[in-house]
């Protein structure tokens, strides 16, 4: 199943979100689209860490939203 993963910066102040990375990732179900994108914010070269993320499906629903260790839990 394809996956689209987008990674974020939050700010709590206000709930601002800045989107700093996309990925599309192959992933057999939900579960494994949220620890390919465990390891793709750990390994991407984007311009900051993320601390948040959300996964969608290839119609753009949102089927996950969190935050990452440090700054919430991510499953």
């Amino acid at each position: 199943m394809q996956f689209v993963i987008e990674f974020y910066r939050t700010r709590p102040a206000d709930d601002a979100h800045a989107l700093i990375g996309r990925q599309r990732a192959e992933a057999a179900d939900l579960d494994n689209a949220i620890e390919i994108a465990r390891q793709l914010s750990l390994t991407l070269d984007m311009p900051q860490r993320p601390d948040a993320v959300s996964v969608s499906d290839s119609a753009g629903r949102v089927l996950y939203s969190g935050a990452f260790p440090g700054e919430g839990s991510l499953p």
